[in-house]
């Protein structure tokens, strides 16, 4: 699913839309060789299972050049980016469901240790998610204001490729110069589906040529200056101690390869979006596409991890919508607000008082909730996280259609910091009422906790230590936002009812995302919707509904994954009693790592079973 995508992204996007948590680039080695070996070796059966998980991963980071740099692996090949073509992702699907078969043959679970056989299951059930989804992977959108190499690359250059030495510095000019070719293969990849019908709708083109303008326009001079990837390059090279010759030429030479690689092929694909926009419909959901009833159906059960159908995710959200209006109500209440709950919505979301006045006023009042919420962690968290993390607004060239926040993950060789990245692009859409609860969903304990804890996961397969499922990652950071109540945060009535705004957010989505997909609302009525029954601002409801529509059934898992943790933890409260314990429910969760929802709910009752016999 959004090939590109699963190459490069390591997070969580817009409040936050995850991506999966480390590019997996599906290419093991071949199942004879690993076969073979296994049975030549004299190793006991876990033994055997976590080399054929290594050569699975070895494999896939020889063919993924991008998932090496955000590993914080600097070889040969880092200054490649791989290749994009639909020829290697059929490769590595058939080496994956190959791989999971050698595993079947040669292992059987129950003679395992347990978690051993906790990562078999795993694995299996990522090769049938991933197989599930295979079928469809050409009804997935090349180039769209959520996803795609045009502003991807750049964005990976700036934030994953760092620079050492002259070595280092001279393999981010050649992706620079690599740059051209990647984009004319993506090109061509989205002018053969534009062919079959597969492009997203006429609106979302405007927002795809703006980023590339931005990088085209941007820039001055011989050596353009202003210019975002030169001048990331620039700097980053400033820093070196090396001679200032040398300095000279790597600078040139980087200019050389945005001037000769890169800007030709942005201006290949503006032509291509300009010509594909002509053509493109205003329908908006993967209704209209021959086979989009299935392809929902695949996307709402990947992302889940359920078998809810998309009538019963719209059914969810209007209950949970319903819910959370009625704790909205003892909030306005508590405030002295007369009037109905509309018009405390639009109180809410027009008066100047919720707004910051500049972005430094909305940082800095990050920096104090994240600094409040890390002295507490130790009384709710046995295990805390070890990265460092940093907070950093989302570079100007792609802030237009970015989405509203995201987190990317720390390196496991601590060479950097996990990022907390925030759209101050408008902020009229960044409400301070929902400042609190969105920096515990990206930061602590949401995303930085879950992925600083999983990727310091030292004795468990890189397939478990890097992946991701969404529905986990999501629903704990969802989660995260409430278990910020029980540990004092929020004592602003206003800041509680942002923190319901944002949960009303995520039941909408159950609304919105089905009402697009399945039952063939527009756009408009999307956005309408949410006005009607939601006080987000207006703005930022456009950008969600917006994201929906490019990104479909992605948006459902935060919603369902939380409710399964809140389940999980009232089932443990009342079958344990005076004995739960908060930190021990949370390293049950915590410490496996992401897994579907129903293996969650059998690590949960096994440490349940564990406390009850002592």
């Amino acid at each position: 699913m959004k090939r590109f995508l699963l190459l490069i992204s390591t997070a969580s996007l817009a409040a936050c839309a995850t991506r999966p948590a480390e590019p997996v680039a599906i290419v093991p080695a071949t199942p004879a060789a690993v076969a073979t070996a296994i049975q030549a070796a004299p190793a006991q059966k876990n033994e055997q299972l976590a080399q054929l998980f290594e050569a699975y991963d070895k494999a896939n980071l020889a063919q993924s050049p991008i998932s090496k740099s955000y590993r914080g692996i600097r070889d040969e090949d880092y200054g490649r980016w791989g290749d994009f073509s639909d020829a290697s992702e059929v490769a590595g699907q058939q080496r994956l469901q190959a791989t999971a078969r050698t595993m079947k043959a040669l292992f059987d679970p129950a003679s395992l240790s347990a978690s051993d056989s906790l990562s078999y299951r795993l694995f299996d059930a990522m090769a049938e998610r991933s197989a599930a989804a295979f079928p469809y992977r050409e009804l997935d959108y090349v180039f769209d204001q959520m996803n795609g190499a045009h502003s991807q690359l750049p964005a990976f250059l700036i934030n994953i490729h760092s620079i050492a030495n002259a070595e280092q510095a001279q393999a981010y000019v050649s992706r620079l110069s690599a740059l051209g070719p990647a984009l004319d293969q993506l090109i061509a990849e989205s002018r053969e589906r534009s062919a079959s019908g597969v492009m997203p709708p006429k609106w979302v083109y405007p927002y795809v040529i703006s980023d590339i303008d931005n990088l085209l326009v941007a820039g001055t001079g011989a050596s353009l200056q202003g210019h975002p990837v030169v001048d990331d390059f620039r700097e980053k090279l400033a820093k070196l101690d090396i001679p200032a010759a040398q300095k000279a030429q790597l600078e040139q030479n980087a200019v050389a390869a945005w001037k000769g690689s890169a800007a030709p092929a942005y201006r290949r694909l503006r032509a291509e979006m300009v010509r594909q926009q002509a053509i493109a419909g205003s329908d908006d959901g993967i209704w209209r596409f021959p086979e989009g009833e299935a392809y929902y159906n695949m996307l709402l059960a990947n992302y889940t991890t359920t078998e809810l159908t998309a009538d019963q995710v719209h059914e969810l959200g209007l209950k949970e919508t319903r819910r959370i209006q009625e704790e909205m109500r003892a909030i306005m209440g508590r405030v002295g607000f007369t009037g109905t709950l509309q018009e405390f919505f639009e109180f809410t979301r027009t008066d100047p008082r919720f707004y910051p006045k500049t972005r430094e006023e909305y940082l800095s009042k990050v920096d104090a909730a994240t600094e409040a919420m890390r002295a507490k962690l130790p009384e709710y968290f046995a295990t805390l996280p070890k990265d460092p993390l940093v907070v950093k607004p989302v570079e100007a060239f792609r802030e237009k259609s970015a989405g509203k926040a995201f987190y990317n993950s720390p390196a496991p060789d601590g060479s950097r910091p996990g990022t907390y990245y925030v759209n101050l692009y408008d902020l009229k859409a960044m409400s301070l009422n929902e400042l609190e609860a969105l920096a515990f969903h990206e930061g602590i304990p949401g995303h930085h906790l879950q992925r600083s804890i999983q990727t310091g996961l030292g004795d468990v397969p890189p397939f478990r230590r890097f992946g991701g499922v969404t529905a986990y990652t999501e629903g704990w950071g969802l989660y995260s936002e409430e278990l910020a109540k029980d540990m004092g945060f929020y004592t602003d009535p206003y800041s509680d009812f942002g923190r319901l705004s944002m949960e009303i957010l995520r039941a909408g989505r159950l609304v919105v995302d089905t009402g697009i997909h399945r039952k063939r609302w527009t756009r408009q009525q999307a956005i309408d919707w949410f006005m009607a029954n939601t006080p987000v601002a207006q703005g930022d409801i456009v950008s969600q509904v917006e994201r929906y529509v490019v990104y479909p059934g992605q948006a459902t898992a935060y919603m369902v994954g939380k409710l399964k943790i809140m389940e999980l933890r009232d089932k443990a409260r009342a079958e344990l009693g005076d004995r739960f314990d908060i930190r021990g429910f949370h390293d049950a969760v915590l410490l496996p790592g992401p897994v579907p929802l129903d293996v969650l709910e059998q690590n949960v009752d096994a440490w349940i079973a564990s406390w009850k016999a002592g």
